[in-house]
């Protein structure tokens, strides 16, 4: 994998995964973000993640805002 698209779309693809798994909405995930003291509107966090430009701290913040604690990534 050589492009950053690519890894954009690998990255997006994981935070959509479990957001999904978890049944959360970019409505509830904002509501969850706000708790951890993150200010994001449900538009703001879906630009962002259908762009899929997006810091790992980011990231990371929607990981535990949706109580996910470890994911496993494969990197073919």
């Amino acid at each position: 994998m050589d492009s950053d698209t690519a890894w954009e779309s690998r990255v997006k693809a994981v935070l959509k995964a479990e957001l999904k798994r978890r049944d959360v909405t970019y409505g509830q995930l904002a509501a969850e973000l706000k708790k951890l003291g993150v200010e994001e509107t449900p538009e703001n966090i879906a630009n962002k993640i259908s762009r899929g430009k997006f810091t790992a701290v980011f990231l990371f913040q929607c990981l535990d805002a949706i109580g996910c604690k470890t994911i496993t990534v494969s990197i073919d």
